[in-house]
């Protein structure tokens, strides 16, 4: 299942961060400039998010984090699948709230990881980096023939707002997995 989440996040990381510049331009008529601020505050969103979630696990926990922000990049995806064209300046806060939704799930899946597959615990950054590059080359690399064949972006940003939903589905999932036996108190 980490496998899976890891393959997963690397296509909706991937689309933002190689397709939001030319969804920007041939989509929503946005020029360079403003193509490269909505990928900036991609970027931007994924880094202060992933500080953001690490200074507030006191008090939200690191398992609330991992179930809401799939279905935060759900929600963004799916905002940017239907901007209409010729508003350029929507997508920059669009892709921002992508970035807020993707920020936290990389570190927190090999966390997770660590924790529950304690057997290969020193192996799991290593693995999750790995699946995560097959989803990256799923997104990188077949989004282009894609278009080619007649796919629109805005109709990938929609499949791709269902991959994070699948996520949200998968972290309740391996959330579950590492909760449960704290939760079973055997009687004496």
């Amino acid at each position: 299942m980490f496998a899976a989440f890891a393959a997963l996040y690397g296509v909706c990381e991937t689309m933002n961060g190689n397709w939001s510049e030319t969804y920007m331009s041939t989509h929503l008529g946005a020029s360079a400039t403003l193509a490269s601020l909505a990928l900036t505050a991609f970027w931007a969103t994924v880094t202060a998010g992933r500080v953001l979630f690490a200074l507030v696990q006191r008090w939200f926990p690191t398992t609330w984090t991992y179930r809401a922000l799939p279905f935060v990049a759900a929600g963004a995806f799916a905002l940017i699948a239907a901007l209409p064209r010729g508003a350029p300046g929507l997508g920059v806060p669009a892709f921002g709230l992508a970035g807020l939704g993707c920020s936290a799930l990389a570190p927190l899946t090999i966390s997770f990881g660590q924790e529950q597959l304690t057997v290969m615990s020193a192996s799991i950054a290593g693995g999750v980096i790995a699946f995560y590059q097959i989803g990256y080359g799923i997104a990188a690399f077949s989004a282009g023939p894609l278009q080619d064949a007649g796919v629109g972006l805005a109709i990938l940003y929609t499949a791709t707002a269902v991959v994070a939903a699948v996520l949200g589905g998968l972290a309740f999932g391996l959330t579950n997995r590492g909760a449960a036996p704290s939760r079973v108190h055997p009687r004496p």
